[in-house]
């Protein structure tokens, strides 16, 4: 299956260069739309500035198994982020803003290079406050013959509008789906990641994924060409939220897609300063929530295992 964007034609790319252009300066791409004047090294919420920063790039082994293959995923890990999740495990990346800066050439130098490498994909972390660059690094790329599918690795806070000028770009979302919709849900991702408006911005902007791409395709190896998979992390002492964003998927126009059911978490960042998010999930938490989703049918895809 050939990647979307190998079909772009130079209106369509023409098209989405002036989307995102206009949305980059001052920033509307994700759903706070703070305005900062990054054309003026002004930050917005995210930290990002006028060029792209990236804190890594490597092939990557321990994603799911159809983005991973045998050879590796091709991720690119993104200086900083839409969220301020208190228990972020990649902290350094994503809050404390480590990385270098880039050119949109020498980016798509590094798109290049992963798949000269064997990569699967190229897998894009926490990439929304980077749109405007990574178009142009795209285009670039595949003129000079980038041909591998494109993976959106998001924590699910996306305006759904972005996304859908993504349709035709990307070929594999893999977003976060961190809480549900009730009153509760709504005080927790704001305690953790402040914001008040996650779920109902997650639920549209995955509707649009997965409208886009429809469940997952493998290739004859088992490796994903296209399609959507959800991530939820299980947090320790909500078990309650895991349950109700697991209802909403079963609910939702997505609820064929592909689980991703984690069990790491770990108090990473302030998070040990917060109990009960100081601690690693009990058993007991995390069977109550794989229960759920069997029973809910949600069965296609990974649970982790809590070992």
């Amino acid at each position: 299956m050939v990647p979307q964007y190998k079909n772009l034609s130079p209106a369509d790319w023409r098209q989405k260069r002036d989307f995102f252009r206009t949305s980059y300066s001052p920033c509307r791409l994700c759903p706070r739309q703070c305005a900062a004047d990054r054309e003026s090294n002004r930050p917005g919420v995210c930290q990002a500035l006028k060029d792209v920063k990236i804190a890594a790039h490597n092939l990557h082994g321990g994603e799911e198994p159809p983005l991973s293959g045998i050879r590796g995923s091709g991720t690119i890990f993104f200086s900083g982020c839409t969220l301020k999740c208190l228990f972020c495990q990649n902290y350094p990346l994503s809050q404390l803003f480590h990385g270098k800066f880039y050119s949109i050439s020498q980016l798509a130098a590094i798109l290049l290079s992963l798949q000269k490498r064997g990569a699967h994909n190229i897998n894009l972390v926490s990439p929304t406050p980077y749109l405007q660059h990574l178009l142009g690094a795209l285009e670039m790329a595949s003129g000079q013959g980038l041909d591998i599918p494109l993976v959106y690795n998001t924590s699910g806070y996306e305006r759904a509008e972005v996304i859908a000028q993504l349709g035709g770009i990307v070929d594999i979302y893999l977003p976060d789906f961190k809480y549900g919709p009730t009153e509760d849900c709504r005080q927790l991702g704001f305690q953790l990641s402040a914001v008040s408006d996650y779920f109902e911005n997650a639920f549209a902007a995955i509707s649009e994924m997965y409208r886009q791409t429809g469940p997952l395709s493998l290739d004859g190896q088992g490796v994903a060409v296209r399609g959507t998979i959800i991530r939820h992390l299980i947090i320790p002492g909500q078990t309650a939220n895991s349950l109700a964003v697991l209802q909403a998927i079963a609910a939702g126009p997505f609820r064929d897609t592909h689980l991703s059911l984690m069990s790491q978490y770990f108090p990473a960042y302030r998070a040990l300063d917060f109990p009960p998010f100081d601690r690693r999930l009990h058993p007991d938490e995390y069977h109550l929530v794989r229960d759920e989703a069997l029973k809910l049918g949600l069965e296609n895809g990974w649970f982790q295992d809590l070992d």
